[in-house]
């Protein structure tokens, strides 16, 4: 065992000295990497004395012949949703913005079409000009709306293959304009933009930033760095922040992304408090707002949500609450007021349970249920992010104009599936209606 961070995928980056692992990588098995696990379940789980957790036991442990195995006995089923087990080379990679397939996050409208709902720009699809919003008739001769519907993850990942370079699938788009087109495309590696569009808008209350942001990883301190600048330099305002495609990531960037937001007068303010089971008290921790080069002082932050926001995403909401006004517009959140702490084992493992609960400076937190929005807005994926018909970008501009939204309730509201082709550990990889 070499170390472990924190993660709210949500992922603080302060570190812990471990027990080291005296066995050499290459001669790790399943087994060992397995009674570990439950050494760490048993001293930093945060619900280590819940009935699952307790059940399992030195002499019955062996019973399971993997680390993920072991895990799924001993969580704490009825609040765990989250705690992984994840290979060591492909969480490094994704954490860093190594991204290997076709780039896109793919779902239904609320007609029932299936649609480009995301697209990283460094995608092979995006270099053929497919944006947000193009219909996707046929993968591979495929309906995909047909098999989108029936909520079968099997099935999509049968049609459109495993996330290894080199695999070509043949798409067939209707773009925007009616016309159709197919398209030959070959999944490749490459690094992701979390930042997926920033612009300015011009509305009658001012100058308003906005910030379609999918994930706290690594790339995201340069992106956000670029992006605050260009907010600071356009004299922005009020901020449009949409989460609603962001599961989370590295809580040290959550904690950036809120030193933008709030600004430099709450330097040294508590931002989060982080707090542990009773065997690991002194691991608890408060992370304090620090300055920023480009900060931008709001008194109100407009949010976009969906059930896919979660942790990192909701630390940043949670812990700006206290500040400034928070609304958000959209779906209710995932709710996960919790974190984890990361295990490397061997170098073959990432051991990520869940170790700590957040709550904000003023010791709010618990949200489970998710954070609900001011007002139920669908995911309008007929419309580019920049589009000020698409549905939760009017409801936003909407309330930065009016000061409130403009009506209770929303009756219209409808959630469907997506698949991301992120692993499942990052994004639960197919969101169904649930």
């Amino acid at each position: 065992m070499k170390k472990f961070f924190l993660l709210l995928i949500i992922i603080p980056l302060i570190s812990v000295s471990c027990r080291k692992q005296s066995v050499a990588p290459d001669s790790l098995t399943p087994a060992m990497a397995r009674d570990s696990l439950f050494y760490i379940l048993k001293d930093w789980y945060y619900w280590y004395n819940m009935q699952e957790t307790m059940a399992v036991t030195e002499s019955t442990k062996a019973n399971y012949d993997s680390p993920a195995s072991l895990l799924e006995a001993m969580r704490y089923k009825t609040l765990d949703r989250w705690s992984f087990v994840a290979d060591y080379a492909e969480f490094e990679a994704q954490m860093m913005g190594t991204f290997v397939g076709h780039g896109f996050r793919i779902g239904l409208d609320d007609s029932g079409v299936a649609r480009i709902v995301m697209i990283y720009s460094k995608s092979p699809l995006y270099y053929e000009g497919v944006r947000r919003g193009w219909i996707v008739k046929k993968i591979n001769s495929q309906d995909i709306a047909s098999v989108l519907k029936s909520g079968d993850a099997a099935a999509y990942t049968n049609i459109i293959g495993p996330s290894v370079s080199g695999r070509t699938n043949i798409f067939l788009f209707q773009r925007p304009d009616g016309t159709e087109v197919t398209i030959s495309s070959t999944k490749t590696s490459f690094t992701v933009n979390s930042v997926l569009y920033r612009d300015t808008l011009h509305l009658k209350s001012g100058i308003t930033g906005q910030l379609v942001f999918e994930s706290f990883i690594t790339p995201s301190v340069g992106e956000l760095a670029e992006a605050f600048s260009y907010f600071k330099a356009n004299n922005v305002t009020d901020l449009i922040l949409d989460l609603r495609y962001n599961s989370g990531g590295y809580l040290s960037v959550a904690t950036l992304l809120a030193n933008y937001i709030a600004g430099n007068g709450y330097s040294g303010t508590t931002f989060a408090k982080l707090s542990y089971n009773d065997k690991r008290q002194a691991a608890n921790s408060v992370l304090p707002f620090s300055t920023t080069a480009s900060p931008m002082n709001l008194s109100r932050l407009v949010v976009i949500t969906s059930r896919s926001t979660a942790s990192a995403s909701e630390a940043v909401m949670n812990g700006l609450k206290p500040m400034l006004n928070v609304v958000s517009i959209g779906d209710t959140t995932n709710g996960k007021p919790t974190g984890m702490n990361g295990w490397d084992i061997g170098q073959k493992y990432w051991m990520w349970p869940i170790t700590f609960k957040i709550v904000n400076k003023n010791d709010e937190g618990d949200f489970f249920d998710g954070i609900y929005p001011a007002k139920n807005v669908s995911d309008d994926i007929t419309h580019d992010f920049k589009e000020r018909d698409e549905l939760c970008l009017k409801e936003a501009i909407y309330y930065l104009e009016n000061g409130s939204v403009s009506t209770k309730g929303g009756s219209d509201f409808k959630r469907h599936p997506q698949f991301s082709e992120k692993p499942a550990w990052m994004n639960n990889g197919f969101a169904t209606e649930k």
